[in-house]
């Protein structure tokens, strides 16, 4: 079986074809989806879809693009719904300072809110890292949380040791299935194994594989495995099983999908 640690399933570029798009899912062999929210306005449109589809689970938190429309009072939502949704995570939160115009400061505000709602709660986190490494290990370092997924990695070996050391997986995705990647094929290839994820941020991040514009889908994930299998030599099938274990160690909701 496979784990997308990543899939934005109630993205509009899928309209309402999410049915179709679990089944053929399933079908690939990826048994479990985990769906984070990105804002207040789509927390609800997370849990229905998630209660609809056995294979889908859900997170809720404020992504670091989202934040300019946020009010502290979202912070109340949230508090609601990881107390009563059952969330596998707090998620997707971070830092992004590669997007025009950011605001770092409110970007730090809500991260370290939600870093401290994860903490109370005792839930791993989903986090989105764009040219913000060092200062979410700063945050993490100050608010230590119970690990989580440092979703679609791209930073530098001593990096990836430092989330390591502080209970998080790294997600590859699409990303690594570029010949020119050379540097992210390389982490991907000498990682410890047991510390990679497997993720398609669907409709996001589509892999080489795709034709020019079309949307990421959850039941690309096999074939994007197939590049971290012969990245490190090794079957599809260990590379499904070992990854999907990883899933399940950090995020630990997800045992309940055999």
């Amino acid at each position: 079986m496979f784990i997308d640690t990543h899939c934005h399933l109630d993205a509009a570029e899928f309209g309402h074809t999410q049915d179709a798009l679990v089944q053929e899912a399933l079908a690939a062999g990826v048994s479990a989806l985990v769906i984070p929210a990105v804002e207040r306005d789509n927390f609800a449109t997370v849990h229905d879809l998630c209660a609809q589809h056995f294979a889908c689970v859900p997170a809720f938190g404020i992504h670091p693009m989202y934040v300019e429309r946020a009010q502290p009072q979202d912070l109340d939502v949230l508090r609601e719904y990881l107390l009563s949704k059952n969330p596998v995570a707090v998620g997707e939160i971070g830092l992004d300072f590669f997007i025009e115009n950011f605001d770092q400061e409110k970007q730090e505000f809500y991260f370290s809110a939600q870093l401290k709602l994860a903490r109370e709660f005792d839930l791993p986190v989903l986090l989105h890292v764009r040219k913000a490494q060092d200062t979410i290990l700063k945050h993490l370092r100050r608010t230590p949380v119970r690990g989580g997924i440092a979703h679609a990695f791209n930073g530098s070996p001593q990096q990836a040791a430092e989330f390591i050391k502080l209970g998080f997986k790294l997600g590859f995705g699409g990303a690594m299935t570029y010949p020119r990647a050379t540097r992210l094929r390389e982490l991907a290839a000498t990682l410890p194994l047991e510390s990679i994820v497997l993720e398609t941020d669907a409709p996001d991040i589509p892999p080489e594989f795709l034709p020019r514009g079309q949307p990421n889908r959850p039941s690309y994930l096999p074939r994007i495995a197939e590049t971290l299998a012969t990245l490190r030599n090794m079957t599809v099938d260990d590379i499904a099983r070992i990854t999907s274990l990883n899933a399940q160690t950090v995020l630990p909701a997800l045992k309940q999908f055999p």
